[in-house]
């Protein structure tokens, strides 16, 4: 969700029909030959067609609540289509608070036990959707992520929830009821006022910060944003060797600020990606180094020592080719170190060549950024919103959910839970 247009909050969403913003002639509402629009009152109102916002939307349909969930964008839930290379790696069978960042580690906790990954996996399969498990808990869809959102979306329309799509909040002012908006489809006021409007991550798809906005217009602190799950751009020392190996993916256990994720680095033109890159990049601050064990199930000293006293003739290329591609140990070898045979180096020099191996040092340029960042970093402070109700304690009546808050999950379907259980959460309460 995204701001747009004048104002401290402004949102694109659809426009209703023109009829239906016009009060009928010859009623109170004529004035002077014009229509003035009607307010439209309702219970609820959620700023965002994604995730959470659609199932916030859903659940407190169920309950009985009048909801009106409007968004600025063409479509519903974009993110969740392009999510998982297409096929919406929609939660993780490992769930657990430990796979989420936040400044307030125990905000998560409550929202997550009420609304587990099982409980969203009963909704797929009471739906009938085919999924399957790749790897590390991650579930995917069988087809694609279509299936997902249109499950959403049935669940809204079972409710009589329609997407309000391309509409734009203009201005949003707390009022004795509840929050009056001023939006182009015309004003609404609410009881509850629910902020789904995600973080700053992939602007192309329309993100914005508008719901940081609306957190600071009703005086809420916020904690610094910055780029997460989001690939490296490396120096131009290392430029050379990743685009000689662009496109190759190696297992390796990849370290910093006291974390380590095992899975695969991918070397590209911009520099290092790949889902072991892009897990420890939420850990990375400007200027630090990451570790990287290219050869993490193997003693790397010990191997070095049995090939030299087994093989003293064979080239360090030679060997290193039986445990990389051919290309990526020539490139090691001469880059690196002087390839010749294992027997010529000395006890230091393989000891250095065990070090680089195994605890590569390298200092990223930077990131790419929100451009390809699958999800934003910090957002409205923890603190001072309720983990039992997702409520402001600043403003009552409104609510914040999803990436918006400072809650930001590890790769691999987690992000997707907190949004179904931070929105299932609020929908108890709005």
């Amino acid at each position: 969700m995204a701001a747009r247009g004048r104002g401290a909050g402004c949102v694109k969403l659809p426009r209703p029909p023109r009829c239906a913003l016009r009060a009928p002639p010859g009623s109170d509402s004529q004035v002077e030959g014009k229509f003035v629009q009607d307010v439209r009152d309702t219970d609820v109102v959620i700023i965002g067609a994604g995730a959470a916002g659609l199932m916030c939307a859903a659940l407190a349909g169920q309950r009985g609540r009048r909801v009106l969930l409007v968004d600025h964008a063409n479509k519903a839930g974009k993110k969740i289509l392009m999510s998982g290379g297409g096929n919406c790696n929609f939660t993780n069978l490992y769930t657990e608070p430990a796979n989420f960042l936040s400044q307030n580690p125990h905000f998560c906790k409550s929202a997550l036990a009420r609304y587990t990954q099982w409980d969203f996996i009963a909704l797929v399969n009471k739906h009938q959707i085919p999924h399957h498990e790749k790897k590390l808990g991650q579930l995917f869809c069988d087809n694609k992520s279509i299936d997902i959102l249109r499950m959403l979306l049935a669940e809204c329309e079972a409710v009589g929830i329609t997407p309000m799509l391309e509409t734009s909040v203009d201005r949003i002012e707390k009022t004795e009821a509840g929050y009056r908006l001023e939006t182009s489809a015309g004003p609404m006021q609410c009881q509850s006022l629910v902020i789904a409007t995600g973080g700053l991550s992939i602007p192309t798809m329309g993100a914005t910060g508008f719901g940081y906005q609306v957190a600071r217009q009703f005086g809420h602190q916020l904690l610094p944003t910055r780029a997460g799950l989001v690939p490296f751009t490396i120096t131009d020392q290392l430029k050379d060797l990743c685009n000689e190996l662009s496109g190759t993916s190696v297992d390796c256990l990849v370290s910093c600020n006291g974390k380590s994720f095992r899975e695969n680095i991918l070397f590209t033109h911009r520099g290092l990606s790949g889902p072991a890159i892009l897990q420890i990049s939420s850990y990375w601050l400007p200027g630090q180094a990451v570790e990287i064990n290219l050869l993490p199930d193997l003693d790397v000293p010990a191997w070095l020592a049995q090939q030299r006293n087994d093989r003293p003739n064979a080239e360090l290329r030679t060997l290193l080719a039986e445990l990389f591609t051919k290309k990526m140990a020539t490139l090691i070898a001469e880059q690196w170190f002087v390839s010749k045979p294992i027997k010529q180096y000395a006890h230091a020099e393989l000891e250095q060549i065990a070090q680089r191996l195994s605890a590569w040092q390298v200092v990223p340029a930077g990131t790419e950024g929100y451009r390809t960042a699958e999800v934003t970093l910090g957002g409205v402070d923890t603190k001072e919103v309720s983990s039992k109700t997702m409520e402001s304690l600043k403003s009552p009546g409104l609510y914040f959910i999803g990436e918006v808050l400072d809650v930001t999950g590890h790769l691999g379907g987690f992000n997707f839970q907190w949004a179904w259980a931070s929105a299932h959460a609020a929908a108890q309460y709005v």
